[in-house]
């Protein structure tokens, strides 16, 4: 009875992480349609969001049914508030993608982002979609050590938007309000999704030692 319920709690561990990838490919494809105009992609993206709004459910009920059933505590319990608590970031940032995508859909036949400006969106796109990769590690391997990467990726992401903040709001900006409105958007939904992931690795923080980080860098 007991080695079904520890096969429960790592199959749940497993959902965290594939439903991390999922998010992160959700991302990837986002930023492409975005930096090509390809509505036919931002389109797969806003429609996917929905195998990921049930993985969440999935992951949800799975928790709920453990928490019921057997009784967890100590680490055990706290794995399942962690993956209650992960896999709503998750959905977050899989709806953060979604934005994205919509950006991109709105624009199209023309590209979103300014030509000026693309190599900052470019590497906001990548470097978002690198820390959902780094986070689905962090889950998989219970590595506390592997939040303090995500803290530098964050620090870089933040100097990014205020890059971008720079340049729309310059007296030289060409463009008119819209697509400044269009970039100030953007670079909060990657900053968003950059928090989300180093919220996320905080929680396998608190999973594998019981101790909060967000406490400590407040």
């Amino acid at each position: 009875m007991r080695e079904a319920y520890f096969d429960q709690l790592s199959s749940l561990i497993d959902d965290l992480v594939a439903m991390t990838h999922d998010v992160r490919d959700s991302i990837g494809q986002a930023s492409k349609a975005l930096l090509h105009a390809d509505v036919d992609l931002a389109e797969q993206v806003i429609s996917a969001d929905a195998e990921i709004d049930a993985a969440r459910q999935r992951v949800e009920e799975r928790a709920f049914e453990l928490l019921a059933l057997q009784q967890p505590v100590a680490r055990d319990l706290r794995m399942l508030v962690a993956a209650l608590r992960m896999v709503g970031e998750l959905e977050r940032m899989g709806d953060l993608s979604v934005h994205v995508a919509k950006v991109a859909r709105r624009r199209v036949p023309e590209v979103a982002v300014p030509d000026e400006l693309r190599p900052t969106m470019e590497r906001m796109a990548q470097v978002a979609e690198q820390m959902v990769g780094t986070v689905a590690g962090i889950i998989a391997e219970r590595d506390a050590d592997g939040a303090a990467v995500l803290e530098q990726a964050d620090d870089e992401m933040d100097q990014l938007r205020r890059s971008s903040f720079r340049l729309t709001l310059a007296d030289s900006w060409p463009h008119g309000v819209e697509p400044a409105v269009d970039i100030a958007l953007l670079g909060r939904y990657y900053e968003r999704i950059a928090d989300h992931a180093v919220s996320l690795a905080r929680r396998v923080v608190f999973l594998v030692t019981g101790e909060n980080p967000s406490a400590s860098a407040e």
